[in-house]
């Protein structure tokens, strides 16, 4: 158990859990999921974490084969300037390692958009809060247990 499958578990939502053997040789967390679930890479979402003006946390929620724009995520986040955030801050503001960032359970609820590309499957699959642990659930649930909001955020 992970705080991430109790998040989905309390929320009451239908979701499975998957999990396959982690290669820490292996080049892409995201990529090795989809590759070793045999999911489309467009399924399967990372979460980043992210540093809005220089001072605000926000969860950015993608395809593992697309690359995040910092311009659409400040701008969906009603912000001017976004960069990646800094190892320590994601690992001490989530609870988890990077590669098994999950949206859900977070140490600290943090604002959170998800790439609008999403809402286009019947389920998609993010990190159940460990690497090689993918939790598949509809995204508009996703939605509603981080209280996000859908925006465009892929380059």
């Amino acid at each position: 158990m992970t705080p991430a499958i109790n998040s989905a578990k309390k929320a009451k939502i239908e979701f499975s859990v998957h999990q396959y053997e982690h290669d820490s040789g292996h080049a892409s967390y995201g990529m090795e999921a989809a590759e070793k679930l045999a999911v489309e890479a467009e399924r399967v979402f990372k979460t980043l974490v992210v540093k809005l003006d220089a001072k605000q946390l926000v969860v950015a929620i993608l395809p593992v084969n697309a690359m995040l724009s910092m311009k659409s995520v400040a701008k969906a986040c009603g912000g001017r300037k976004a960069e990646m955030a800094d190892k320590v801050e994601v690992q001490r503001s989530s609870g988890y390692v990077l590669g098994g960032v999950s949206p859900l359970g977070q140490k600290k609820p943090l604002k959170t958009v998800i790439d609008q590309s999403a809402k286009q499957y019947p389920s998609i699959y993010v990190s159940g809060g460990r690497r090689g642990l993918e939790i598949e659930l509809n995204a508009l649930d996703l939605q509603t247990i981080t209280r996000a909001l859908f925006a465009p955020l892929s380059q």
